[in-house]
């Protein structure tokens, strides 16, 4: 929830190898729309009828290597899902194509899983808890965790 006026994150633009494998896994595994795309160069996806969450870009890394490890860049974009059972029902799909998990925690105010896309971006897939639920300090103020999450069990609530 944000407050009138205040800044909110609108997209994520990722420079990617291979325009299509970068599309079918956005929107095939993650269940983004694709809105427009420019060839072989450039799309965008987004969700809920919006423009576009996501952009995917060519133009200065077709056919590119990820980043090494050590230096700076994106740590990870983080999707948030409606529900837990929407969650589930995306990370199902991850697993049966055969994306490992990088890990997965409880956060007290959230759920999530990490994982990388095929350009070896850092993903967050993640459902938030009711405000009512999340922990708090005893002066009122966010007490966060980092907890283990089952990844077994939550997949098994999409059915």
């Amino acid at each position: 929830m944000t407050r009138q006026g205040a800044a909110m994150i609108g997209h994520v633009h990722l420079k990617v190898a291979n325009l299509d494998r970068a599309i079918a896994f956005y929107r095939d595994l993650l269940g983004f729309e694709l809105t427009q795309r420019y060839g072989d160069a450039a799309a965008f996806l987004g969700a809920g009828g919006y423009h576009h969450h996501i952009g995917l870009n060519t133009w200065h890394s077709k056919n590119g290597a990820p980043p090494p490890e050590g230096h700076t860049g994106l740590y990870h974009a983080a999707f948030l899902y409606p529900d837990r059972r929407s969650l589930a029902a995306v990370l199902k799909r991850v697993r049966a194509a055969g994306i490992p998990f990088d890990g997965a925690a409880d956060h007290g105010v959230s759920e999530a899983v990490y994982l990388r896309d095929p350009d070896g971006n850092g993903v967050e897939l993640y459902r938030d808890r009711a405000p009512e639920e999340w922990p708090r300090d005893p002066d009122g103020g966010l007490a966060m965790v980092n907890d283990p999450l089952d990844i077994d069990a939550l997949i098994a609530e999409a059915g």
